[in-house]
């Protein structure tokens, strides 16, 4: 590869690194949100709708954020990797117009209605609002995966005279083998790193001896949420994707166990090689691609045993609240899911190297013709001061609402209202 198209990778790295921090907390969070309304629907207690409440607030800020650092992301596809656009441009397309189209407005105007729309609809509606905003979230990660799963796996296509796909079949594209497989990895690893932010937060209310009522039910449906969803991370998700990987991509299964020789019996790897592959067919970054695998299944492996030992504590008379040094476990234990699914996303995008649709375009043929180095460096550097700016003011927003926690409106008494706006009428 040439200077300006390694350059546009780091680039694009980073902007996607950096843009998924957010939508994998978002993607979490939409589901605890729901959870804990429909919890408040089921028994009226107050503590689960302040709760539902605080969390929103949380996931409103990250969820702008997201918006925000996504944008550039989309805009790359023109600017960097016009080639690929032009190749492939009429598949990527739909799947990418049918998030934007659908699922984001589903999320963002459901949003609203959850923020500001408690007083006016009522709580069916509200709750309604809240599920709303879990299926648009999740819808919009089902595109976006199938949108990657294609380029992982491309099907429902024809070529034309001129080189380039068209789309001939979008249901085959839509429900692609490869998605629902990786759709269940990536969305059980977002509500991994929801339920270690909530029962983090929780954690932290429990060692400052603040809002303990809400330190406890934060734990107590983190820990919960998080032992089941690093349970599916293992089995089923991860297993299908390992399978998946195995079946179509042995290359890279070879390169994130560090297989360099065919041999028989290696290990717990059955197929992996890479030495019976020609050199332009491996990925390009085997060291890279090694360590965030095995960063990625030791993290899981962790969080299992975190989660299921805090969810021991909770059953065994209720252990987990009065033992400090697991919160602190808990709390120190936030932002490592974050780092897990970072590395697996560099283990999906790096283990498809030199491919940028696989078997079908390499990476060096998508990337622009046209744009020289120092443009690149020069987007490149601004987009890292930017980010910088915009997440140290993320994260003083997230600490300023953690610090205030979820509180309790203060409202007079029921008996009190009414003479309260007699005398503000006789003055």
């Amino acid at each position: 590869m040439d200077t300006s198209t390694i350059l546009s990778r780091l680039q694009f790295a980073f902007t996607l690194s950096f843009h998924y921090l957010f939508p994998q907390l978002t993607m979490g969070l939409a589901l605890l949100l729901l959870i804990l309304k429909t919890l408040y629907l089921r028994t009226g207690n107050e503590r689960y709708n302040i709760g539902a409440r605080f969390w929103a607030r949380l996931f409103a800020i990250t969820f702008i954020v997201g918006v925000v650092t996504g944008i550039p992301m989309e805009f790359q596809f023109g600017t960097n990797w016009a080639r690929f656009s032009v190749f492939a441009g009429d598949i990527i397309a739909q799947t990418l117009a049918m998030e934007g189209a659908f699922a984001f407005f589903i999320e963002s105007a459901f949003l609203g209605i959850f923020l500001f729309g408690e007083n006016i609809f009522g709580q069916k509606m509200h709750w309604f609002s809240s599920f709303m905003v879990w299926l648009g979230t999740w819808a919009s990660g089902a595109f976006i995966i199938a949108s990657n799963a294609w380029m992982q796996h491309p099907v429902g296509y024809t070529m034309a005279s001129n080189g380039r796909l068209h789309i001939s079949n979008y249901w085959a594209v839509l429900f692609n083998s490869w998605v629902f497989p990786e759709y269940m990895h990536t969305m059980s690893g977002a509500v991994v790193t929801g339920s270690f932010a909530m029962a983090g937060l929780g954690a932290y209310y429990l060692l400052a001896k603040q809002h303990i009522d809400y330190g406890r039910l934060f734990v107590t449906l983190g820990v919960i949420m998080g032992l089941i969803a690093s349970g599916i991370q293992l089995f089923p998700s991860g297993d299908l994707e390992g399978a998946q990987v195995t079946a179509n991509q042995p290359v890279k299964l070879a390169a994130m166990e560090g297989l360099f020789e065919t041999e028989r019996g290696a290990g717990i790897v059955i197929l992996g090689r890479l030495n019976a592959f020609p050199a332009d067919q491996r990925p390009d970054s085997v060291e890279l691609l090694y360590y965030s695998y095995h960063i990625m299944v030791g993290l899981g492996t962790i969080f299992i045993a975190i989660m299921g030992l805090a969810v021991l504590l909770l059953l065994w008379r209720r252990r987990l609240f009065e033992w400090r040094w697991m919160h602190w476990v808990l709390f120190l234990a936030t932002p490592f899911p974050f780092i897990a699914n970072t590395a697996g996303w560099f283990t999906t995008e790096l283990g498809r190297q030199p491919w940028i649709v696989y078997g079908l375009l390499h990476t060096a043929q998508g990337s622009s013709t046209n744009l020289s180095v120092g443009s690149i460096l020069f987007t490149l550097i601004g987009f890292a001061g930017m980010y910088a700016l915009m997440g140290l003011l993320y994260v003083v927003l997230i600490v300023y609402e953690a610090l205030r926690g979820p509180g309790v409106e203060e409202r007079p008494p029921q008996e009190e209202v009414i003479p309260q706006i007699a005398q503000g009428l006789g003055d």
